[in-house]
């Protein structure tokens, strides 16, 4: 039987996980540009859906949803309404008018800081900063619909519209048992010793 550390405390990794969201939040606001919510959400999902079809673990550990026009992060779609005070002081969010309409546009306050992520975790994040460098929300609408893929199996094919979408999606059919029972693992490592590092 695996007996807890006492010094473990479950606040860390929580903390752990705010400060990875508001630096990868930070590093797309510095190298991409038309950086809006829905393009954020768009960025965050292919970050933490891929690493977790690599690792069995998301980057920031939020939780999708399927909306209509792609996958959402609602806690952090909910805050930006009302920013927290820590959010607030690395990242300005202003409405500009777009064609007819407003865009919450997100603008660095801070400098990213990459001593909080993994030399992965960083190479998928590079990759995507220069895959979608000019690319528009709507242009990234294609790319996250794709057939087969997590959000569509959740909005199209079980007609799941504004339910979670669940990382196992990710996976590959053959590749599904052996990541659940890593992830397994790595649940009961983080329940009693803290987080692990790929």
């Amino acid at each position: 039987m695996i007996t807890p550390n006492p010094l473990f405390d479950e606040r860390v990794l929580i903390s752990r996980e705010r400060e990875k969201t508001i630096n990868v939040i930070l590093f797309f606001a510095h190298k991409v540009n038309f950086l809006g919510k829905t393009k954020l959400f768009k960025l965050l999902y292919f970050l933490d859906f891929e690493h977790y079809r690599d690792t069995g673990r998301s980057v920031t550990g939020m939780e999708y949803f399927a909306w209509r026009m792609g996958p959402v992060p609602i806690a952090l779609e909910d805050e930006l309404n009302e920013p927290e005070a820590d959010l607030c002081e690395k990242l300005d969010f202003n409405e500009i008018p777009v064609g007819g309409g407003l865009m919450l546009k997100i603008t660095p306050l801070k400098e990213f800081d990459p001593t909080h992520f993994t030399p992965r975790e960083l190479r998928i994040m590079e990759r995507l900063a220069e895959e979608y460098r000019d690319a528009k929300a709507h242009d990234m609408t294609e790319a996250t619909h794709v057939e087969n893929q997590p959000w569509d199996r959740v909005y199209r094919k079980e007609g799941g519209k504004h339910k979670h979408i669940p990382y196992e999606y990710a996976l590959r059919k053959q590749e599904e048992d052996a990541m659940r029972e890593i992830v397994a693992e790595r649940q009961e490592f983080a329940r009693y010793f803290g987080e692990a590092q790929p």
